[in-house]
């Protein structure tokens, strides 16, 4: 059987798949805060010579934004999982430091330089043994997509079935490890280039599941058992799992563009797209017991029929009984006003202090209570910018935010929604929200 592969390993390649140093993953994001400070000196010095200040000031963001796409990018790991991170949000931001930062993250959503074909067949070679080649009939040796954590190569099996081979950098957990803390410690410095983000919240999040997104028999057995509990569904499509190793995952190939891809495409089109796909991510915990917990568009494909094909399971929660039935509940007196039961509600959840202010509290959950609140929403940039705005700038939304805690059971279904939100109004979609809440949380029509 012939594999149609390029040769086999030249070591010299290692340096370039995924810088493992700590010292020097390190000193590449220093690089972010203090490449900032430096351009804002040239900034000043540009001023004092007579160049207009909103020319500068472009230029200065423009910069920004390509240094940021460039060493979160080349370094991958915990960097380039921060970037994706950042670009579900960006449609929440200013546009001024939006604008030039929005293509360059979009790009790092399912986009990085891939490793060399010869340290992909290596790791082939050490986790399915030096036979590997039997296992496939051709593999293409130029990534489909290269990611954070790893990169896919599309090849076909032994008896014909195409498939997607995905395939773990190697070093990906101790760099992943590496980047989540440094990018703690330099969280005030890089906050001004993440617009007022919490970035600390945002690492913490995945610095707690490291070892699950790095073992790829975890994420096998998760996106199998999705897969078979979705069989023959209408509108939703996720591969099936072929073999499974820690580093090495093989499953269904599946054809379709990125849910991005949806953006400047007829109204009717991405309306509907957008509503299977958080439709998805309400339903999966109710049809297969797991919430697929990484909702940035890269994961998500529009298959020719129409359909919405689901990858990426590294990183779930398991929710065997399906989403909360107090988070319905809660929902519902939000959306009803009806401040007592909800804060008391949310006091015994874990969420507030009974003593808080329900009125300011209700007020900041208006991005999660709007949508929910009527038979038609308008998710825009617009809208999302008005949001955050409000959030941060009200000393009321203020106080709530610092006294409110989200509980560790809640931790990825609050970032799943907040990211959901975020991807909706990337894509200027109107859809009935309200309608997906009844069908598919628990509790919200009680």
């Amino acid at each position: 059987m012939q594999v149609t592969t390029r040769p086999e390993p030249e070591q010299a390649d290692d340096r370039r798949v995924l810088p493992e140093s700590t010292f020097g993953r390190g000193a590449r994001l220093l690089s972010l805060p203090l490449g900032a400070a430096a351009r804002a000196g040239v900034g000043m010095g540009r001023r004092l010579m007579g160049a207009p200040a909103e020319e500068v000031d472009a230029a200065l963001r423009d910069a920004a934004a390509e240094q940021l796409f460039q060493v979160l990018g080349e370094l991958k790991g915990g960097a380039m999982k921060f970037g994706q991170a950042l670009s579900l949000f960006e449609a929440m931001l200013p546009e001024d430091l939006a604008g030039p930062f929005r293509e360059r993250l979009r790009r790092l959503q399912d986009a990085a330089p891939p490793m060399p074909s010869s340290r992909a067949q290596a790791v082939l070679r050490s986790e399915l043994g030096p036979d590997w080649r039997r296992t496939f009939a051709e593999i293409d040796p130029r990534p489909a997509a290269a990611a954070s954590i790893g990169q896919v190569h599309r090849a076909r099996l032994a008896d014909g079935t195409e498939v997607a081979i995905k395939i773990q950098y190697p070093g990906a957990d101790t760099a992943l490890a590496s980047d989540l803390r440094q990018i703690q410690r330099l969280a005030a410095a890089v906050s001004p280039l993440t617009g007022g983000l919490d970035v600390v919240a945002l690492t913490r999040e995945f610095a707690a599941r490291i070892n699950e997104e790095v073992d790829y028999t975890l994420e096998g057995a998760s996106q199998q058992q999705v897969a078979l509990a979705l069989e023959g569904h209408p509108r939703f499509l996720v591969p099936k799992v072929h073999l499974a190793t820690r580093r090495v995952l093989v499953s269904d190939w599946v054809d379709g563009f990125k849910l991005t891809g949806l953006i400047g495409r007829p109204d009717e089109e991405r309306n509907r797209s957008a509503l299977d796909y958080v439709t998805f991510l309400f339903a999966g915990p109710s049809l297969a017991g797991i919430l697929h917990g990484d909702p940035h568009p890269g994961n998500y494909l529009v298959m020719p029929d129409g359909r919405l094909a689901v990858v990426d399971f590294g990183l779930v929660s398991r929710l065997p009984d399906g989403l909360p039935t107090a988070m319905g509940r809660l929902i519902r007196h939000a959306v009803d006003g009806e401040i007592g039961p909800m804060v008391s509600g949310l006091a015994e959840e874990g969420f507030v202090e009974a003593s808080i202010d329900g009125q300011a509290l209700l007020d900041y959950l208006a991005p999660f209570v709007e949508p929910a609140s009527v038979e038609d929403f308008a998710f825009n940039r617009e809208w999302a910018r008005g949001q955050f705005a409000r959030v941060h700038g009200d000393m009321s939304s203020a106080g709530v935010a610092t006294s409110l805690n989200i509980p560790p059971e809640y931790g990825l279904i609050y970032r799943v929604w907040m990211g959901g939100i975020a991807v909706l109004s990337q894509l200027d979609v109107r859809a009935n929200f309200a309608k997906v809440l009844r069908d598919w949380l628990p509790g919200f029509t009680d």
